[in-house]
């Protein structure tokens, strides 16, 4: 009965390898066919117009005599003499050669070892392809990414002395200066740009992964905002409580802006005595997509509906800006235990931050 099916098509031999010849032909990549020896059996078209041969220089002749002996690569030979024969198939095997009229290429070879029924010999194909263009654009494209790091840091670096500078003038011309509101504003600005060194201090040292965990980065930042705010002269503790949580280094920025600034206020308004002991807590609460900034303090509270200053002040448009770019929402509670200030996006199940 004749078979059924594609072998059921080819009742000669002739005809299965005309069919083979022009499976290897259409194929873009060169492609050679090995017998067990490493002769050539045959080769694509592709072959012989990459590397620059005929089909009279080819056909027959040892892989490793082709060319003058350009294909007589060690690689090459560990991949056809140990791997092939060990595991029958080999992908992405690269390897790097000067070949006469080509230069130094990058060629990536896939082999696979054929096996015929009644076990008549086995042939090898071995695909190749020339990456060397896309490996010369990725080792390019790593330099440029060292480069750019390299500016970004130096950016970073200059920023920052940037910042410290700035910060050292506006608090000698506050000293400066006999009118008491003319102090009062220029030591105000100057902690607000201590605010702002400190958050592109936290962001720079965090920012390496693409985005920001949230928890370490709250934490460093207020370190660092109790080091140069509150330091050994007040008997305020900062504490931050965060559970999990990632954002984008711009969302971290503004929550980073956000806890200065509400911080900086605490201190401010709910501690007007620099002789009283209090607590500041920074809390970041997170479910699924939803989360919850909350700063608090245990000082002498205020009425609701504001923060730090009237309802036109700086501090409430700052705040205000910040929660609009997080598309957040601001509400204040306080009494006589204190205040709270939360920023949250979406909602959730209020999660009470007591202060200690």
């Amino acid at each position: 009965m004749p078979g059924t099916g594609l072998r059921g098509q080819f009742t000669a031999i002739a005809d299965a390898w005309t069919l083979a010849q022009g499976i290897v032909d259409t194929v873009r990549e060169p492609v050679l066919v090995l017998d067990k020896d490493l002769r050539v059996i045959t080769a694509s078209r592709s072959f012989y117009s990459a590397f620059k041969v005929s089909p009279e220089e080819t056909e027959g002749r040892l892989l490793y005599t082709l060319g003058d002996g350009q294909w007589d690569i060690p690689k090459l030979r560990v991949l056809l003499e140990k791997i092939i024969p060990e595991k029958g198939v080999m992908e992405g095997y690269e390897v790097e050669h000067e070949f006469p009229g080509l230069g130094s290429r990058t060629i990536c070879l896939n082999a696979r070892q054929v096996f015929y029924e009644g076990g008549a010999g086995t042939t090898i194909l071995l695909g190749m392809e020339d990456v060397t263009t896309q490996r010369i654009l990725e080792r390019e494209k790593d330099e440029l990414l060292r480069q750019k790091d390299t500016l970004l840091e130096e950016l970073q670096h200059r920023i920052a002395n940037s910042l410290q500078i700035i910060a050292s003038i506006i608090l000698m011309k506050a000293r400066a200066v006999d009118s008491q509101e003319t102090r009062f504003h220029l030591e105000d600005t100057h902690k607000r740009v201590l605010s702002i060194a400190a958050v592109q201090k936290q962001l720079h040292a965090s920012a390496a992964a693409g985005t920001i965990e949230i928890a370490p980065y709250l934490s460093q930042l207020c370190e660092s905002l109790a080091t140069s705010m509150i330091g050994g002269t007040r008997p305020i503790s900062l504490k931050v409580t965060a559970e999990g949580g990632r954002a984008s280094s711009r969302q971290a920025e503004s929550l980073g802006l956000v806890v200065t600034e509400l911080v900086m206020n605490a201190l401010k308004h709910a501690f007007p005595d620099e002789k009283t002991k209090g607590q500041i807590t920074v809390a970041y609460d997170m479910i699924g997509t939803n989360w919850k900034l909350a700063i608090s303090d245990n000082g002498i509270g205020k009425s609701a509906g504001g923060f730090a200053q009237g309802k036109s002040g700086l501090g409430t448009g700052i705040i205000k800006a910040l929660a609009h770019q997080l598309d957040a929402q601001v509400e204040t509670l306080s009494g006589a235990g204190g205040t709270t200030v939360s920023i949250t996006h979406a909602t959730f199940p209020t999660k009470a931050v007591q202060a200690a």
